[in-house]
């Protein structure tokens, strides 16, 4: 394989900030894509309920109080973690966290405070809650926290190594599609990959995993990665035929300039700054944060809310309903920086979409049988070579080296899709900052690829 291989790390420092008070449901009010996107109109045809979606990350904190009932079962890809996928890995282990609780958490009942119709200290009642209102008006029952998209949805924890050396030495290529391979065998109707890579190919290992996935008609959707920390381009899994590729969007509507990326591959663009989710911890611990690693559980989200509202629809068709009712931006028609459009919950969900017989995204099916093809041995043919990169440009990355051949391997660093991360923990009144920087290339500028792991990750 010919490929691009960059390596970016993040610092991390932890400075003091002066006591803030907390609100209970500050970040609940900070969730403005739900209104924004259509995501809480969506919500009064269906919310998600039996539909399993898997999150392969970095593992997620199944005691978080706002994945509450929400974590079906789990497995660990790694060979490092929580067999359950239970337990955060690699360099960023609170990375798989914040991405459940923004597809399916569910928020949580604040345990301090007046009970309904107390006196809450202040001379004032707590407002009781009007036993006629809709249900389906509301997000759900639980008034604190961070509800995701698809709030009745469970999830399926896989946890992989990204980042660092693996102690239990599986590479990612490895981890990949035995990931992959369990989310569908364990009834994953979509997967959700908050992942990236600076390559656009992708190791041939792959491929038998993204065509059972395709086979066994489960969507799977990817974030497009981020220019912030030099990613110029989308890479795999991203550029993978049929998998759902998300952009990122600013808090206006427009492209991101830090947290997105550029692709022909881009099927649609989603927010991806100034978002909030849960961290590793309890109630008080939350996070701002921004990247596509945040739009693709979005769309991930929505998805499964296609998927409960019409339990028999293709995957196909889910695609092409997510897709096609996005609303057009930048250039007329689909284009390199929001694919097809901006997302629009609602209407992925309760439009008049015609049926598809075909992914519009393509299919990996079709592309194995183009590009992977096996030498002719019939006498007098000659041999055809098995291209290993697809059709797509390699990616501009800051102090790459030039390409290099590798046999069906990852050579380019396999990297997180999220760009800044602003971890606050409200405690004794005390508000921590973490902050996660990039620092660049690794010291002495790029390396010669053959000298750089496939482990060796980033947060992106």
């Amino acid at each position: 394989m010919r490929a691009a291989a960059a390596v970016l790390c993040a610092a991390v420092a932890l400075p003091l900030l002066a006591p803030v008070p907390a609100q209970a449901d500050e970040w609940r009010d900070k969730q403005y894509w739900l209104a924004d996107y259509g995501v809480t109109e969506a919500w009064k045809t269906t919310k998600g309920a039996g539909v399993l979606v898997a999150v392969i990350d970095t593992g997620v904190d199944v005691t978080h109080p706002d994945l509450a009932g929400a974590v079906a079962g789990g497995f660990d890809a790694s060979g490092a973690g929580d067999p359950l996928g239970a337990r955060g890995l690699g360099s960023t282990p609170g990375h798989g966290t914040l991405v459940a609780t923004l597809l399916a958490g569910r928020g949580h009942e604040n345990p301090v405070g007046p009970a309904e119709g107390e006196d809450s200290g202040d001379g004032k009642q707590k407002e009781r809650k009007d036993p006629e209102a809709s249900e389906q008006d509301k997000p759900a029952g639980n008034p604190d926290g961070i509800m995701g998209v698809a709030p009745e949805a469970e999830i399926l924890a896989v946890s992989t190594w990204i980042g660092g050396t693996n102690p239990a030495g599986v590479p990612i290529d490895s981890q990949i599609p035995t990931a992959v391979r369990w989310a569908v065998d364990n009834g994953a109707r979509v997967i959700n990959m908050s992942l990236g890579s600076t390559s656009t190919a992708w190791p041939e290992s792959w491929d038998d995993a993204f065509l059972y996935a395709e086979q066994n008609d489960v969507v799977v959707v990817a974030a497009a990665g981020n220019r912030g920390v030099g990613m110029v381009q989308v890479g795999a899994p991203a550029t993978i035929p049929g998998v759902l590729t998300v952009a990122g969007l600013n808090r206006q509507g427009e492209a991101s300039w830090d947290s997105s990326s550029e692709g022909i591959s881009i099927g649609v663009a989603a927010p991806s700054e100034n978002l909030v989710g849960g961290l590793p911890g309890t109630t008080s611990r939350y996070a701002d944060w921004k990247g596509t690693s945040g739009a693709a559980p979005l769309v991930s989200g929505v998805a499964a809310l296609i998927r409960a509202a019409y339990p028999e629809m293709s995957a196909a068709d889910v695609v092409n309903r997510i897709v096609s009712t996005a609303r057009d931006a930048g250039a007329p028609g689909t284009d390199t920086i929001y694919g097809y459009g901006i997302l629009d919950a609602n209407a992925a969900v309760n439009a008049d979409v015609p049926s598809v017989t075909s992914n519009p995204l393509g299919t990996i099916a079709e592309w194995i049988r183009v590009h992977r093809r096996v030498a002719d041995t019939s006498p007098g043919e000659a041999d055809i070579p098995a291209p290993t990169v697809p059709d797509l440009p390699e990616p501009e990355v800051p102090e790459a080296q030039e390409p290099v051949v590798r046999d069906d391997s990852l050579s380019a660093a396999v990297v997180l899709g999220f760009s800044g991360l602003l971890v606050i923990v409200l405690a004794a009144g005390t508000v921590h900052v973490t902050r996660l920087r990039r620092r660049g290339a690794a010291a002495g500028g790029a390396r010669d690829a053959d000298a750089v792991s496939r482990d060796e990750a980033a947060v992106r």
